[in-house]
């Protein structure tokens, strides 16, 4: 971690509400606030976007104008859906920023085997995303095929495509803002840094 980003962390450490908490045995409680708050510490002033808490399904919202933010809204207080949607603004271009849910197409539960295979093509770089926030944070992570009343899914093969996926990001670097993210997690967490064997299962 260089020194301004050491500078940056100790600012958002220092403020009470993003302290980690730990229960009585020592785990961390992963709260979903400290996300925000260090989403929005990082980002908001820079890239005049905020993560915030939503009470339905996660989207995307550009700014209408000058005077607002763009919002990264993430599902129910679920940390999970908020590293699966912060994953999602990482890899989103410039101009897939200033539209809704960044302009991508979206079926819901119960996709057939063609919709889920497009599906599954478009989820493979934010899940190998949020994989590594996961562990940047000390969390376990499961893939996500999302699809309980739709066609069959072989999860296996999703979860190899998204492995394969993570190690390509080990390998050539993470997008600029994940990987400024994944440094932040790690010392919020005092995580280890990533490698390739945290990718093994």
């Amino acid at each position: 971690m260089n020194v301004k980003m050491s500078l940056n962390l100790n600012n958002i450490l220092s403020d009470k509400q993003t302290l980690c908490s730990l229960s009585s045995g020592g785990q961390i409680l992963y709260n979903h606030q400290d996300l925000i708050v260090l989403f929005n510490t990082a980002f908001t002033k820079k890239q005049n976007t905020v993560l915030v808490r939503g009470d339905h399904e996660p989207i995307y919202i550009p700014a209408k104008n000058a005077a607002q933010n763009h919002q990264v809204v993430f599902a129910h207080g679920y940390f999970a859906s908020a590293l699966h949607e912060i994953a999602h603004w990482c890899i989103a271009g410039q101009r897939r920023r200033l539209l809704e849910d960044y302009g991508y197409w979206y079926s819901p539960d119960g996709r057939d085997e063609e919709q889920q295979t497009e599906f599954e093509k478009v989820e493979v770089k934010p899940q190998a995303i949020e994989w590594a926030f996961s562990c940047a944070s000390g969390k376990p992570f499961s893939v996500s095929t999302d699809n309980l009343n739709g066609a069959p899914v072989d999860k296996q093969v999703f979860h190899l495509a998204v492995k394969k996926q993570v190690l390509i990001y080990l390998e050539s670097g993470f997008p600029s803002r994940a990987s400024h993210f994944i440094d932040i997690l790690h010392g919020f967490y005092q995580t280890v840094e990533l490698r390739k064997e945290m990718f093994d299962a």
